[in-house]
C-alpha cells in the first residue's frame, strides 16, 4: 500500500488496537439477514468472533465488485459510505465488529483493492489480538513461522498448497494431516484462510507475513537469522543484542539452518536483510572478477 491507504491502514490497526485494549464488546444483534451476508453473524468471544465476520465480509467485498468500489469511493461523502454499511449489514454483525468497519469506511482509499485487503488484514489481527488475550500469541507466532519455513523447504507441499486447480477441500484435509491438533486453533484458522484464498505472493510468504503481524503485536520484529550450522543459546543471546543494537528494535530470533550458506551469518528483520555469509562473499568475488 501507498500514499493515503498506508496512513489509512495504520489508523484502523490502532483503532483495533483501541478497542481491543479497552476490552470493548457487545453481543452479536439476531436478526433476519439477506442471503448474501447471512453468513456474517457469529456468536462466542468478540474478537474471535470479529475475525470470522471480518473474514467474511472481506470474502463479500472479493465478490460483490460494486460494493467495494462504492464503500472505498472518495468522491462519495464519508457519511454515506458509513450509511451504505449500515443499512446493509448494522444489525448483523457484533458491535466490535461493525465499529471497525466503520473505520475502514471512513478512511481514504488509494484503490478499491487496498480497502479489501485492510478488511482482511484485520480479520487476521482480530485473531491474534484474542490470541493475545488468552496467552497463546508466542505459540502462534511460533508455529505459523515454522510450518512457513515448512512449507518453503517443501516445494511439493508448496506446490499442491498454491495449486488453484486443487479443489480447497482436499487443501484443508492435507492441513488437517500435518498440522492437526499439533497447533492452536487460531492458527489453523489463519492456515487455511492463507491457503483457501491466496493473494498471490506465495502460501510460505503469506503465512510468514501473518507470523509478523503476530511478532508485531507484541512490539517485536522476527530476526530470521541464518547460519550453516546450529549455533549454542550463548550464541544465539550475543547475537540478538547485536541485532537489537544494529536496528534499534527488540527482535525474536528464529534461527535457520542452512548448510548451502557454508559459513557467516545472514540476518533478516523485517524488510532488512544484511547478508554476511561465505556464500554471499563468494558471489561478491566473482562479480569483483569478471570486471
Amino acid at each position: 500500500m501507498q500514499g493515503s491507504s498506508r496512513t489509512s491502514l495504520a489508523l484502523v490497526r490502532a483503532r483495533l488496537d483501541e478497542l481491543a485494549g479497552a476490552g470493548a464488546a457487545a453481543d452479536a444483534v439476531p436478526g433476519v439477514v439477506s442471503r448474501t451476508v447471512s453468513r456474517l453473524r457469529g456468536e462466542g468471544s468478540s474478537l474471535s468472533v470479529a475475525s470470522d465476520q471480518l473474514f467474511s465480509m472481506a470474502d463479500l467485498l472479493t465478490t460483490e465488485v460494486s460494493l467495494r468500489r462504492a464503500l472505498a469511493d472518495p468522491g462519495v461523502p464519508e457519511q454515506a459510505r458509513r450509511d451504505l454499511l449500515e443499512r446493509l449489514l448494522g444489525g448483523q454483525l457484533e458491535e466490535l465488529t461493525l465499529e471497525l468497519l466503520r473505520a475502514v469506511v471512513s478512511a481514504r482509499w488509494s484503490r478499491p483493492a487496498d480497502l479489501l485487503a485492510a478488511v482482511e488484514g484485520l480479520g487476521a489481527e482480530a485473531l491474534l489480538a484474542a490470541e493475545q488475550v488468552a496467552g497463546g500469541l508466542d505459540e502462534v507466532e511460533d508455529e505459523l513461522f515454522r510450518f512457513a519455513r515448512l512449507v518453503d523447504r517443501t516445494p511439493r507441499l508448496s506446490l499442491a498448497l498454491s495449486d488453484r486447480g486443487l479443489p480447497i477441500e482436499r487443501k484443508i484435509a492435507l492441513l488437517q494431516r500435518l498440522l492437526g491438533d499439533r497447533v492452536r486453533p487460531a492458527t489453523m484458522r489463519l492456515v487455511e484462510r492463507v491457503v483457501s484464498r491466496p493473494r498471490g505472493r506465495g502460501v510460505g510468504r503469506e503465512i510468514e507475513a501473518l507470523a509478523d503481524l503476530a511478532s508485531q503485536r507484541r512490539q517485536r520484529s522476527i530476526a530470521v537469522v541464518t547460519v550453516a550450522r546450529a549455533i549454542d543459546e550463548e550464541q544465539a543471546d550475543r547475537l540478538r543484542v547485536a541485532i537489537v543494537r544494529a536496528f534499534g528494535t527488540e527482535v525474536v530470533l528464529e534461527i535457520v539452518i542452512d548448510p548451502t550458506v557454508l559459513g557467516g551469518v545472514s540476518v533478516r528483520v523485517d524488510d532488512e536483510v544484511v547478508d554476511g555469509t561465505v556464500l554471499r562473499r563468494l558471489a561478491e568475488a566473482k562479480r569483483q572478477l569478471r570486471r
